[in-house]
């Protein structure tokens, strides 16, 4: 199905996969990559890049543009999938926030 960028936006998945999921699945496995040899073409620890694609830190932005700088999308992209994941994991707990709406009251 091929959605425009607005659908995409105003639809979130759910419950969207850990960016560090998509680097380990489809671009380190896809590539016939080890972890060791993917932080060395990072320039990062094989711990920082074993931590991110065992889904038990998130992408920085400063991996995000090196994923970026390595061909391997954009960025942007890979922050965004950081955003969508870790909304979707603050909503399976929102029932725990409690807050009241603040409505301003006309001057």
């Amino acid at each position: 199905m091929n959605m425009n960028r607005e659908a995409q936006i105003a639809m979130p998945m759910k419950n969207p996969p850990h960016p560090g999921r998509i680097v380990r699945q489809d671009c380190i496995e896809a590539l016939n990559l080890t972890v060791t040899k993917t932080a060395e073409l990072l320039g990062v620890t094989h711990r920082a890049l074993n931590n991110l694609v065992n889904e038990k830190a998130v992408i920085p932005a400063e991996m995000a543009i090196l994923l970026e700088k390595l061909g391997w999308s954009t960025a942007d992209q890979w922050m965004r999938l950081q955003v969508a994941y870790n909304l979707a994991q603050a909503r399976l707990t929102q029932d725990r926030i409690e807050v009241e709406r603040f409505e301003p009251h006309p001057v």
